[in-house]
């Protein structure tokens, strides 16, 4: 069961997804050590939304079904937003308004309550690795994910941060930034074949 849930973690961590674009993103844009609160704030919140999914807070959506459809319009509508952000992002020592920061760890904390995939990600994972919801069980895949996500936004970030050596020019920078943008409203592909899905 371990080995599974390490597997299931790695899998779902360190394959693309918002958090790791954005990562990739600021790497690229602001360098390893501005992106570290982005890095840090991804991984408290990712093991504490676990922790409060396994003790409980998957029923709500049990309870009322449409609330998950809100969350899902909620994170859409703000993944596009983050999007244009990184499409429109400065690079270091540029100055683009609101494109130009990165995330700060509480804000990279927070994003992981309208992070499609993370949702996805946990609830099944209580769901197959914790079906009894004790509180050891729950904080066991809680640990076992935050020790995946660690080496996983700490490689997304490294990555972002090596291909700042091709994006010497504004031009350069201004297509890597584009295409991150465009690849984080790829990501959403699966929320709205779910949409298309559940309306077919």
């Amino acid at each position: 069961m371990l080995t599974a849930l390490l597997t299931f973690a790695l899998v779902s961590t360190i394959t693309p997804g918002p958090n790791n674009l954005m990562l990739m993103a600021s790497g690229a844009n602001f360098g390893f050590g501005r992106t570290l609160p982005h890095m840090s704030g991804i991984l408290a919140g990712v093991l504490v939304m676990f922790v409060l999914v396994g003790l409980g807070l998957s029923q709500l959506f049990e309870a009322w079904p449409a609330s998950f459809q809100v969350l899902k319009v909620m994170s859409v509508l703000y993944l596009v937003f983050l999007a244009w952000k990184i499409a429109t992002a400065a690079g270091p020592g540029e100055s683009a308004g609101a494109g130009g920061k990165p995330l700060t760890f509480i804000q990279a904390a927070l994003f992981q309550w309208v992070n499609p995939k993370v949702w996805v990600v946990a609830l099944t994972a209580i769901t197959v690795y914790s079906p009894s919801q004790s509180i050891a069980a729950v904080l066991v895949v809680a640990l076992v994910f935050g020790m995946i996500t660690l080496p996983s936004v700490t490689l997304w970030t490294l990555m972002g941060q090596q291909m700042a050596r091709l994006l010497t020019n504004k031009r350069r920078l201004r297509l890597f930034n584009g295409t991150m943008g465009a690849l984080l409203i790829a990501s959403l592909y699966p929320v709205f074949l779910d949409w298309l899905g559940s309306q077919g």
